[in-house]
């Protein structure tokens, strides 16, 4: 499956893989694949669906403005976010997760703006790093119903921050990552939330006296 070349079978097997991880429970997170570019045209799960149980048939295909343009069921409020960020980046495929570590730490140095990644031989998987000396660095943005104006603070954001990040964290909500394929989207995905898991963990180990 990992090789389909059919979008909705790698999509919704990417989907099912994420939920069985834990990072998107019941209709928590959403998930976007590009299908073409002029004009732009998405796969994406339907709004308000079970991760574990969507079917390559129930995506839907969403427009330029965020419009369904075919499948049942209506496109996630969050589809701004993900065009936002697609043309920002470039990117073909936008990952969104709402794991336990991600909102953990997103509410913990929300006040700081961004959380520090570095030491980590795992980071070697993340696109042009090679050294686990890299320090990565993902920005935190409040949370907003309004992913509109949440897509404007993230464009900015993704616009000013050199190198460009990997990710970035909505305080309390969740990780949205992004890659120039759905499986490096998907890599990233697994190297930044091994990340979040690490960090959290390694605040709760006692020092050894």
């Amino acid at each position: 499956m990992l090789h389909s070349e059919d979008p909705r079978a790698a999509l919704s097997w990417v989907i099912h893989d994420i939920h069985q991880r834990g990072w998107a429970m019941g209709t928590g997170g959403n998930f976007s694949l590009v299908l073409e570019r002029e004009p732009l045209r998405l796969l994406m799960a339907p709004s308000g669906v079970d991760k574990g149980l969507v079917t390559a048939t129930e995506l839907i295909e969403v427009g330029p403005t965020g419009q369904v343009l075919s499948g049942a069921g209506q496109a996630s409020a969050e589809t701004a976010l993900h065009l936002a960020i697609l043309r920002e980046t470039g990117a073909a495929s936008v990952l969104h997760t709402h794991s336990v570590f991600a909102t953990l730490l997103s509410t913990m140095y929300v006040a700081q703006g961004e959380l520090a990644i570095a030491g980590f031989e795992m980071l070697k998987g993340l696109e042009s790093i090679t050294s686990h000396r890299a320090t990565v660095l993902i920005p935190i943005l409040p949370n907003d119903q309004d992913m509109t104006q949440v897509g404007k603070a993230v464009t900015e954001r993704l616009h000013q921050q050199n190198p460009r990040p990997y990710g970035v964290l909505l305080a309390g909500h969740g990780l949205y990552t992004w890659g120039d394929s759905l499986f490096q989207a998907r890599r990233h995905l697994e190297i930044l939330e091994f990340s979040f898991e690490l960090l959290y963990r390694k605040m709760t180990v006692q020092p050894v006296t």
